[in-house]
């Protein structure tokens, strides 16, 4: 069970005032209110604005206390009210690049894009352990609603179904047509994600058609959903995986072993890296895939530095101190202030991993889309400075900050504490990264959920073999479609569709690893 730390925020002092006569001192004898005692309620919404002001990385915008009155955010539930609070906080720095908060969230103006609260879900989440049915939906089409992924041992992956399955009917409706967020959408989202049973029926793509009841079941993901390697000729192999999530070491980094030593131990000349919907996770794990893709000649030279804010860089940091954990590899406690936030002190340099050794003439492509976000980011800026990067796919969610968790009470908060930038100083991508741009060579092209992670027809896939083989990239993309359907759904409804579905979908990085002490 873990020790719940309880930040007593503030002691509401009340300033009794009595009637004075000709200026005289107050009469002793008149009654003095009693002061109010702030309620368990109250000192949450005090240490959320609190531990802002002191740890959030654009702290230097927020108003002081008496403007922003934390006590004054309501809701349904304590939880709510703490949601409403810091989407409040998270509206008030603005980036001068867009003229909107650094934390502005298009498709929900007025939400945080970045900050969030929960009642430790995300930590949960996070280690491996799932309960759900283990498969989510994406249209492809308005009329066209597919499998965008499975995790094998969930109910979904149990039941034999595959990326690329088309949804025919949802608990007996066929009424299932992309509707721009209405209630279509909404229903498809609250059955996949929202409900503990679902009836689907569904079509392979040899066109049968079978019915499939699944109930949410408990499992422990494998965030490597898929991986091979494809004989391009010419010398050249080239590794794809899929990796869905930035788990927990102890439950990534053996699932990223098995693959890479696939790899290595086959000659793999280029690396397909398919992160088009993973939303980040922990930092730790993001440096070792870093570290198991990087050159070797590049071993202990800088993969990335962290920055803070000045609170924190110049060791000032108070409220911190209640933030108390264990480090699971010595036992010995720490918490929060004794860190050293300078930069200097955290630069972190690469340490290769594996024997898989690509050099600077390697291709690594990594396939990206509105939902990868903030870990996966981070390998990308980590490794654009040491390998041959190339982006294919949408522009990506746009989060070069990440976090560490801060317990209240009994629920954990995730606000932006850090940013981070790569060897060259690197980073500042808040609108994201965006293929085939001057910053990030490579391809635009849509989502192909018509076709199964790996399948050399698949269109984003197929982007990546083209140019090992042939130095070039094809043709746009409708021309390379596995269905020519596809091309009737635009980029941009393509990314609110996905949007639209996404039902919450963790998108972060978590400083997962004790940093120096000072």
């Amino acid at each position: 069970m873990r020790k719940v730390l309880t930040f007593a925020a503030l002691f509401i002092m009340v300033a009794a005032t009595s009637c004075k006569k000709n200026g005289a001192e107050p009469d002793p004898t008149t009654p003095v209110a009693p002061a109010v005692k702030p309620s368990a309620f109250d000192l949450m919404r005090d240490s959320v604005f609190l531990y802002a002001k002191e740890a959030y990385y654009w702290n230097d915008g927020l108003p002081d206390s008496a403007a922003f009155k934390p006590r004054s955010f309501t809701g349904t539930s304590d939880l709510n009210a703490l949601a409403k609070e810091v989407d409040a906080l998270s509206q008030y720095k603005i980036n001068p690049a867009t003229g909107k908060p650094y934390e502005y969230y298009a498709s929900s103006p007025g939400e945080a894009k970045y900050s969030f609260i929960d009642g430790g879900e995300t930590s949960t989440e996070l280690g491996g352990a799932k309960a759900d049915f283990g498969f989510a939906p994406l249209y492809i089409a308005v009329d066209d609603l597919r499998i965008k992924y499975v995790y094998a041992g969930s109910a979904a992956g149990l039941a034999g179904i595959k990326r690329g399955y088309k949804v025919i009917t949802i608990n007996g409706n066929s009424n299932i047509t992309y509707d721009n967020g209405g209630t279509r959408t909404q229903f498809v989202a609250n059955a996949f994600f929202n409900s503990n049973s679902i009836t689907l029926v569904l079509e392979r793509p040899d066109f049968t058609r079978f019915t499939t009841t699944l109930n949410a079941s408990g499992y422990t993901t494998n965030p490597v959903i898929n991986y091979k390697i494809i004989d391009t000729g010419n010398g050249h192999k080239v590794g794809y995986f899929v990796f869905a999530s930035f788990t927990s070491p102890a439950n990534a980094t053996a699932k990223l072993d098995e693959a890479f030593n696939y790899f290595s131990s086959n000659g793999v000349t280029d690396l397909v890296v398919d992160l088009r919907y993973n939303g980040g996770g922990y930092v730790s794990t993001a440096e070792y895939l870093s570290n198991l893709i990087v050159p070797a000649a590049k071993n202990n030279t800088v993969m990335y530095s962290t920055y803070f804010n000045n609170i924190l860089t110049s060791g000032k940091a108070k409220l911190l101190a209640n933030q108390v954990r264990r480090d699971p590899t010595t036992n010995q406690k720490y918490n929060y202030a004794q860190f050293d936030y300078t930069v200097e002190g955290n630069a972190v340099p690469f340490s290769k991993k594996g024997s898989l050794n690509l050099n600077s003439t390697s291709n690594v492509f990594f396939i990206v889309g509105s939902g990868t976000a903030s870990a996966s980011e981070l390998v990308i800026n980590n490794l654009k400075p040491v390998v041959n990067v190339k982006l294919i796919g949408s522009t990506t969610y746009g989060k070069p900050v990440g976090f560490f968790d801060i317990r209240i009470n009994k629920y954990e908060m995730y606000i932006p504490e850090f940013e981070t930038k790569n060897s060259l100083a690197q980073g500042g991508y808040y609108t994201g990264m965006e293929p085939e741009s001057a910053t990030y060579p490579g391809k635009k092209g849509t989502d192909d959920v018509s076709r199964d992670f790996g399948d050399p027809e698949e269109a984003l896939f197929k982007q990546a073999l083209n140019y090992v083989k042939n130095g070039t990239f094809s043709a746009p993309q409708q021309q390379v479609l596995s269905n020519s359907k596809l091309a009737t759904f635009s980029l941009e409804q393509s990314v609110d569709a996905a949007k639209a579905l996404d039902a919450g979908g963790f998108s972060g990085m978590i400083y997962d690893k004790p940093l120096k002490l000072k």
